[in-house]
């Protein structure tokens, strides 16, 4: 019988073939119809019991939802771009979420690991030194790009499922795989979340690839995302001439103006570090017309869940105070959200043991500071942690072209099968798990 390491190394053509057609047609959160058809098709190959969208998303917890023309349009194009139509009504109107379940027949816990299928809104370079572009596999969809390498996320939950089924006979318990939609944004796991997907969830493990963590190096339990909330901001005032009747306007520029000047003024937190940012401000219709319509995307954050609903709340006074100050009305809509969370000390423990076993990697540890971000897998941790359960996020240095969310993002594909080998050890040994003292 052939070994985990063999195993996984023999799948590597798969999995490279895999994460570039996934980075070739690559689809922005809520719109992942082809990739999620491809990997329901490949998982129910694979045997394994599935849960399709709205069985595994709530629709009243998304957030940032596209319009339902745009889900209609994409989820056209993604039929035309090799969508599997068989597949496809589970994911229609954007529900692109999949647990895949996988029962050895042996008592056991239940251990889950989440993966994310999303691509970012952005352009990515079409130039000769960019690898994607040369060889071949560069988005072939306007505006959007996988520059966050969850291609290669998704390609290592395909992997992981396929050399787990092989190894069956060596497991126990239940194995339960997440393909999330929406991460970008922090938009979609707070409503798989509300659907159930980790209730009955043991131990909980989520990846990323990249993050500025170096190539060879595996951090077991990364604890540096801050916990967010974006906001939408519309302000709707009474257009007038500019000149002629200005008092009879109502601007809704001043008022947007005004709410960015005090939100990035908001005061700091002598709980930790907190963050406030007006990312976009769109306003008015002409230069003699007193504007009558504004629109802010807003974010916060906070280095724990306190703080950032503490900043949220000054930022909400913020917006209804410049509203009124200039009569005019304002609707708020939440597009996304993250918290913070720990990873659970025992489970890091376990984790760092298994890396350390692998022999893959030249330095395991188990946090590095990084510069601050934020990651809605937090939600499924928490959910977790709270029913009882261990959790973990976990990062797999890699060397990179580019940093995120750039135009010219690129990985070492090397990296996808030492987080596969890794995070089946983790499925394997967990009958050995000892909680650290």
């Amino acid at each position: 019988m052939s070994t985990l390491s063999e195993l996984v190394d023999d799948l590597f053509p798969r999995l490279q073939s895999w994460r570039r057609d996934f980075h070739l047609y690559a689809e922005s959160g809520w719109l992942e119809f082809r990739t999620a058809t491809l990997v329901a098709d490949e998982l129910n190959r694979l045997g394994y019991q599935l849960q399709l969208g709205k069985q595994v998303i709530n629709a009243d917890a998304r957030m940032g939802l596209p319009a339902d023309a745009v889900l209609e349009q994409q989820e056209a194009r993604a039929l035309a771009q090799g969508a599997l139509a068989e597949w496809l009504p589970h994911f229609s109107g954007g529900f692109c979420g999949i647990v895949a379940t996988l029962e050895t027949g042996r008592p056991g816990p239940t251990i889950a690991f989440r993966v994310d299928m999303d691509a970012l809104d952005l352009n990515e370079k079409m130039a000769d030194d960019h690898r994607p572009f040369r060889d071949g596999f560069a988005s072939c969809n306007p505006g959007m790009m996988h520059a966050c390498a969850h291609d290669g996320h998704t390609t290592i939950g395909l992997g992981l499922a396929t050399v787990l089924m092989q190894m069956k006979s060596a497991l126990s318990g239940t194995i339960k795989l997440i393909f999330q939609p929406a991460e970008e944004g922090t938009r979609g796991a707070k409503s798989m979340v509300e659907a159930g997907v980790v209730d009955d969830v043991d131990f909980f493990t989520a990846i990323h690839i990249g993050t500025g963590v170096p190539s060879g190096e595996v951090v077991c339990g990364s604890d540096s995302f801050m916990a967010t909330t974006k906001l939408d901001v519309t302000f709707r005032g009474v257009a007038s001439h500019a000149g002629a009747r200005p008092e009879e306007g109502r601007n809704a520029l001043l008022a947007a103006a005004q709410a960015t000047l005090a939100l990035h003024n908001l005061p700091q937190h002598s709980g930790g570090s907190a963050r406030v940012n007006v990312g976009v401000l769109q306003a008015g219709t002409g230069r003699n017309v007193v504007p009558d319509y504004a629109f802010m995307k807003i974010e916060t954050r906070g280095a724990s869940n306190e703080i950032n609903d503490f900043i949220c709340q000054q930022a909400h006074q913020v917006l209804s105070g410049a509203a009124a100050m200039y009569g005019v009305e304002h609707q708020v809509k939440l597009m996304g959200a993250a918290r913070s969370s720990q990873p659970t000390p025992g489970w890091v423990n376990f984790i760092h043991r298994q890396a350390e076993a692998l022999n893959e990697f030249t330095s395991v540890v188990d946090r590095r500071p990084q510069a601050a971000g934020s990651e809605d897998a937090t939600y499924m941790m928490e959910r977790v942690k709270q029913r009882g359960g261990q959790a973990s996020y976990v990062i797999f240095g890699t060397e990179l072209s580019a940093g995120h969310h750039n135009e010219k993002f690129d990985f070492d594909e090397s990296v996808m099968p030492a987080a596969i080998k890794t995070l089946a050890t983790l499925a394997l040994n967990l009958p050995d798990y000892q909680e650290a003292p």
